[in-house]
């Protein structure tokens, strides 16, 4: 099902009394979901997501624009109407029903020519609790399952009416690191499997990028960027999204172009063509430094933390505006920890510029 979203606008009326500026949650939303695809819409905390899904599913309803499913206008249908299913971030599931009456209470809300038999209910809650493969646990109750088994029943319940659109607001927040890596990719072989459209709704940027087709990055209920997840990461669109994609984030430097030359701080560290001299602010990407004896970039070592696969390095520099700097370069290479200072050069591919006061990206050719 393609979901076209038009103009849509969301405002709330201020709680201070003497402010009588509205307060908008989402402002002026247009995106198209292309129909069995899995969108991932992103962003910090109250940049306006949960809003933009509870007006999907019918739960708020947008101060303007439009919402077609296909080339239907749902603007106006009520959210039990429209088709979708909603999996929230706090399960919501009956304490003391079962996990088959969980899956199967949806269905006993049907009414008319929809209406199922008890052997019909069962028979879809089974085909269900199989997809995301809890079918061995009909019978117990929430409280007898884990925080990952309770998230399946949940999804299961979502599913079981063969909902046009599924809707998933933070569903993993509550579970621990390596469940959510189990979960997040049960979630995206089911959504493969049954092909429905969904809209993935999340603040953890790793969780988006690796299951979805398509991101949208939001701010302050603006669309930031959108496109596949690797696209939106390589070439961001400003420095907010540079900085908040990416674990760990992207480094950043007060910089300038001076003379064909990216220089940070009185470091030189790449020749630069197609910009006229002019402070920058420079974004490198932690995988974006090559240690090296005689590199351009002049660091100051204070830590050294070994990953497995890779090491992380923790400098400072003048210019960097964090306290600190960290590299993340392949444990083969040795950083001599005797030494206070540590030189590194940089991938032109990893390295971003932005404009100083619009903090929009800047196209040039480096190295």
């Amino acid at each position: 099902m393609r979901i076209l979203l038009q103009n849509l606008t969301k405002r709330y009326p201020n709680r201070n009394r003497r402010i009588k500026e509205e307060v908008v949650a989402v402002d002026s939303f247009n995106y198209e979901i292309p129909d069995g695809k899995l969108i991932g819409l992103l962003g910090p905390s109250g940049c306006g997501k949960s809003t933009m899904l509870n007006m999907i599913c019918g739960l708020e309803k947008p101060t303007e624009g439009r919402i077609l499913f296909g080339d239907e206008d749902v603007t106006a249908v009520p959210a039990e109407n429209r088709g979708v299913g909603m999996v929230f971030q706090s399960y919501a599931l009956y304490p003391h029903l079962t996990v088959r009456q969980n899956i199967t209470f949806p269905l006993g809300n049907l009414k008319g020519e929809a209406r199922l038999s008890k052997e019909e209910m069962d028979k879809k809650a089974e085909e269900a609790a199989a997809l995301v493969q809890i079918d061995m646990l009909m019978d117990r109750r929430p409280g007898e399952l884990s925080g990952g088994q309770q998230q399946r029943v949940a999804i299961a319940r979502a599913l079981v009416k063969r909902p046009r659109v599924l809707l998933l607001d933070e569903p993993l927040s509550n579970l621990d690191a390596r469940l959510r890596l189990q979960t997040r990719e049960e979630i995206r072989r089911i959504q493969r499997e049954t092909g429905i459209t969904t809209v993935f709704v999340t603040h953890d940027q790793e969780e988006a990028m690796s299951i979805s087709d398509e991101i949208v990055v939001m701010q302050a209920g603006v669309i930031q960027q959108t496109g596949r997840p690797q696209d939106v990461y390589d070439d961001p669109a400003n420095l907010f999204v540079a900085k908040f994609l990416g674990t760990p984030p992207v480094n950043v430097f007060d910089g300038a172009v001076r003379d064909g030359m990216l220089w940070i701080g009185q470091d030189a560290v790449l020749p630069v063509k197609g910009l006229t001299d002019r402070p920058v602010i420079v974004g490198i990407r932690p995988e974006g430094f090559i240690l090296q004896e005689d590199g351009p970039l002049h660091c100051s070592l204070r830590a050294v933390e070994v990953m497995g696969r890779d090491t992380s390095v923790v400098s400072v520099h003048g210019a960097c505006q964090a306290p600190q700097l960290r590299s993340i370069i392949s444990a083969e290479s040795r950083v001599d920890t005797s030494r206070a200072e540590v030189r590194f050069a940089v991938k032109p591919a990893k390295t971003l510029l932005f404009d100083c006061e619009t903090q929009v990206r800047l196209r040039a050719e480096l190295g």
